[in-house]
């Protein structure tokens, strides 16, 4: 993939927010079942992009959106699991048609590149237990479990341990290439 067709990482425009609450839910309910309260949380798009930043990666030949991640503005934090000197991240999705792109990979890679930009030590995540393919992806890109901050929650009825993933913002810039050769 040459640069000219590599997506684009942006922030997401109010106008935006249908499209990537449609393509996150699509993203989410094609290998996960979600309960009511998660799909609420997922299209809650505007509200998040309110109180947090919202990044989208956008096909740069149509602008189409590709995927989507949240972080925090500087100096915040986006969910409970994130340290002072961390830099946390929720709601990685890649729309099903674009799987296979580099889409995840990218947008994980720029929550790092965040990271180093805002004089942080490391980079934090919850995911769920069931997410394998996501898992494969964190750990392709440097990152290992954080099993001492890892939690037992119950989320429409069901209880399971949400698992925890960190990477050293430096090791991340390391990790910052991938088999096409995209720099983070």
């Amino acid at each position: 993939m040459s640069d000219t067709q590599q997506p684009q990482v942006r922030l997401a425009r109010p106008d935006d927010y249908d499209e990537v609450a449609a393509l996150s839910l699509r993203a989410y309910e094609l290998d996960y079942e979600i309960s009511d309260g998660y799909r609420a949380s997922i299209l809650a798009v505007g509200d998040r992009a309110a109180e947090h930043e919202v990044w989208v990666a956008a096909d740069a030949a149509t602008g189409a959106l590709l995927g989507s991640v949240a972080t925090p503005r500087p100096g915040r934090t986006i969910s409970p699991l994130a340290e002072p000197g961390e830099l946390d991240f929720r709601l990685l999705a890649v729309d099903p048609s674009a799987r296979g792109r580099g889409v995840g990979a990218l947008l994980t890679r720029h929550v790092i590149e965040l990271a180093r930009q805002r004089g942080l030590d490391r980079v934090v995540m919850n995911s769920g237990p069931q997410m394998v393919g996501a898992h494969a992806l964190y750990e392709k890109l440097g990152f290992t479990r954080l099993t001492d901050r890892e939690r037992e929650i119950v989320d429409g009825g069901r209880t399971f341990r949400l698992l925890a993933f960190t990477i050293d913002v430096h090791a991340g810039a390391e990790a910052g290439r991938d088999e096409l050769g995209v720099a983070s």
